[in-house]
């Protein structure tokens, strides 16, 4: 990986980004750079959207409540975004807020809630996801920032997308070793991937059924030891990358 300017602010802004232009900072955003970082106009920030790449401005200008910057030139072109669906059982505010970040961070292009029959939490606040999704972005150099989609039941997301390889926690899985249970996904056609992790009680015997019945599904096992949903994410994650995902060293496509 190349060496990245971790220094430089990073904010994620909802605008077309071109050289010449001039946005307009939110409210937030404008605290965080007078009030917390002390900037002034002609300190650089970094800029991307999700859409066009990542561009180096400044601040230009200063109000009493607002604050504008100057886009100067593309530093990245706009990387293809992955194909790596995140589907989980919602948890508990700080919990989820460290899952949804940590699943931004693995490289996950959607982020999917389900309710199953075990799930303890229902009421889920996605706004407060999308937020975390963008400061995570914001904060590990990411340019594709992933979807957050409605939640869903169980039943409707078995039956959705189904050339879709789905991957799902199981420990009672036919195969102890993960490694080997992915061998079965063909790595040269890069088939779209979903990685599904279970609520905290974990999956209902007639869930479990279920899944095994969906065509293109694959039940891997997370080692001997019982893991917390948030922990059992990171782990999944980890491990479908490496062994089959984007941590095997592919040539990053680039959108121009």
């Amino acid at each position: 990986m190349p060496r990245y300017d971790f220094h430089t602010p990073r904010l994620f802004v909802d605008a077309p980004l071109a050289a010449g232009g001039e946005i307009g900072l939110d409210r937030g955003q404008t605290n965080y750079l007078r009030n917390v970082l002390r900037l002034r106009p002609g300190d650089a920030v970094l800029l991307f959207n999700g859409r066009d790449g990542e561009w180096q401005a400044s601040l230009s200008s200063a109000q009493k409540r607002s604050l504008s910057v100057t886009i100067g030139k593309q530093l990245r072109a706009q990387a293809l975004p992955g194909d790596l669906h995140f589907l989980f059982a919602p948890l508990k505010h700080a919990r989820l807020d460290y899952m949804v970040q940590k699943a931004v961070e693995m490289g996950a292009s959607l982020l999917q809630p389900m309710i199953t029959r075990h799930t303890q939490v229902t009421r889920i606040n996605l706004d407060r996801m999308r937020a975390n999704v963008i400061e995570a972005a914001e904060q590990c150099g990411i340019l594709a920032v992933p979807r957050v989609a409605d939640p869903l039941p169980l039943d409707r997301l078995l039956v959705n997308d189904p050339d879709r390889i789905l991957l799902f926690c199981d420990e009672a899985a036919d195969v102890a070793d993960p490694i080997k249970a992915l061998e079965v996904v063909p790595l040269d056609l890069h088939p779209p991937l979903a990685v599904l992790i279970g609520p905290e009680g974990g999956f209902a015997d007639e869930e479990r059924a279920a899944l095994l019945k969906r065509p293109k599904v694959v039940g891997i096992a997370l080692g001997p030891r019982i893991l917390r949903a948030d922990t059992a994410a990171v782990a999944a994650l980890a491990l479908v990358q490496a062994v089959i995902g984007d941590w095997r060293g592919q040539t990053t496509q680039t959108v121009r």
